[in-house]
Parts: structure tokens; C-alpha cells; sequence
């Protein structure tokens, strides 16, 4: 368990167990904590509170969608390349609450322009995005921020997109998470943090994103990190709709 402290951050990802964070104190760079939370609101209220939480999850839901969607996946996308298909459209508000896949899809067509449907794979998440949204209000975004694993690497490989996808075929690519883990090894951290077996319900690519996003997190505290898109709007709840890297 980590020691006190006001200097804490989370890098933070969704996994099948519930959400896996890579904790660090910035104050001693080499202490790192990966800890499993079975709900988001635990990372929120975790003592020592935890000053910036970099969250892979949408954050700012539309109650419509206009031509090209929500602005923050449009914006990373344009950075990523081959792996921009990594970037799932998110769809209008009331289409996340649905959860029957079939009326999602139909909410999402009468709530968008054009009519867009849901992908399966989004749908997967809406669970985890219905638990982010409850409890976020436009005072806790002074702590947590909407990031994307990809655009995390994109940002630390010097802004050029990672040259293998992190899966094939919805299989793990080993190559391709090797490559992220020596990306990550480079940044400081250390290889076997990143090679320890997960715990269960969290996958290899799982560690490696939340680890991404702690980075993340250390920019987003240092002044460092920039939303995308720079000139971000909020949603009719008065939440911030951006990814930051």
C-alpha cells in the first residue's frame, strides 16, 4: 500500500476484473504500485488521494452528434495513422445508457447526424463509461482526464504512431506490446514492472496501456500534456470532451 503523500498519480485502464492503475509517486520515481480497483469510484477516493487520474475511457458525452462525431476522437485520430482504427466512435449519451445492443444502436441513429450506429466493440464499454459518467462533475475534471493508450504512445515515440498494432485479430500481439513495452523501458520505467504477470482479470496490453497513461498523467501535472482537440467543447452536462497526451 502506498505511503502518504500529495504527489500521487494513476495511470488508469479498464479491464475485465474492473480497472487496473499504475500508481506513482513523484516524489520517487522508481516507486511504482500496480493495484486492480473494482470500481472507478475507488480510484477517486483512494487515500492518499490521487492527484491526477489518467483515465482510457470517454469522459464528456453529447446528448446529439453532429457530422464527424465526438471533436476528441477526430482529433486523435488524425495523429495515429494505421492505429487509428484503435479509436472507437463514441456515440450520444442516451445510446450509453441503453443496454440491449439492438435499441443502442437504434437510440444511436435517432441521436445522431448522420445516423450512425454502435460498434459491438463500443458497446462493450458502455458499462465503464456509465460508471465514469455518474460520478464526474465539471469540479473532478481538476483530477481526471480522459487519455487514449495510442495517442499516449504516439506522444512518448516522439509524435509518430507505434509501427505494430497491440492486436490481430482481437488477439494479443506480442510483437507489437514488446514494442511497447521497450518504449516504455526508455521513458524510465522498469522492464520487470512491466513484465510481471497481470493479476487476473487484466491483460498484458491492460499493464502496458495503464503504465502509458501514468506517464500521461506525470505531463498532465507538470503543465506538459495538451488536449485534443485544443479547442474542446463540453457536453450539455458541462463536462470537458478531450483526450490528453
Amino acid at each position: 500500500m502506498p505511503e502518504k503523500s500529495t504527489d500521487w498519480i494513476a495511470g488508469v485502464d479498464g479491464c475485465k476484473a474492473g480497472w487496473v492503475a499504475v500508481l506513482r509517486n513523484l516524489a520517487d520515481p522508481t516507486g511504482l504500485h500496480l493495484h486492480l480497483f473494482p470500481a472507478f469510484a475507488d480510484i477517486v477516493s483512494f487515500v492518499p488521494q490521487i492527484k491526477v487520474i489518467a483515465v482510457d475511457m470517454p469522459i464528456g458525452l453529447p446528448d446529439t452528434l453532429g457530422p464527424g462525431g465526438r471533436g476528441p476522437e477526430k482529433a486523435a485520430r488524425k495523429h495515429l495513422g494505421e492505429r487509428q482504427s484503435s479509436v472507437f466512435t463514441v456515440p450520444a449519451r442516451p445510446a450509453v445508457y441503453e443496454t440491449d445492443y439492438l435499441q443502442a444502436c437504434d437510440t444511436a441513429m435517432k441521436t445522431s447526424e448522420p445516423p450512425k450506429k454502435v460498434s459491438k466493440q463500443c458497446f462493450y464499454l458502455f458499462p465503464k463509461m456509465r460508471e465514469i459518467d455518474t460520478l464526474m462533475t465539471p469540479e473532478l475534471e481538476e483530477r481526471v482526464h480522459e487519455v487514449h493508450p495510442e495517442l499516449a504512445f504516439w506522444r512518448l515515440n516522439g509524435e509518430a504512431e507505434m509501427s505494430l498494432p497491440k492486436k490481430v485479430k482481437s488477439r494479443a500481439n506480442p510483437a507489437g506490446l514488446d514494442q511497447r513495452r521497450d518504449l516504455l523501458v526508455s521513458k524510465g520505467m522498469p522492464q520487470d514492472f512491466l513484465d510481471q504477470k497481470p493479476p487476473r482479470g487484466c491483460g498484458r496490453d491492460d499493464l502496458l496501456d495503464a503504465a502509458a497513461n501514468s506517464l500521461i498523467a506525470e505531463r498532465i501535472i507538470n503543465g506538459q500534456a495538451e488536449p485534443f482537440p485544443k479547442d474542446f467543447r463540453r457536453d450539455d452536462r458541462g463536462l470537458r470532451m478531450a483526450i490528453w497526451a
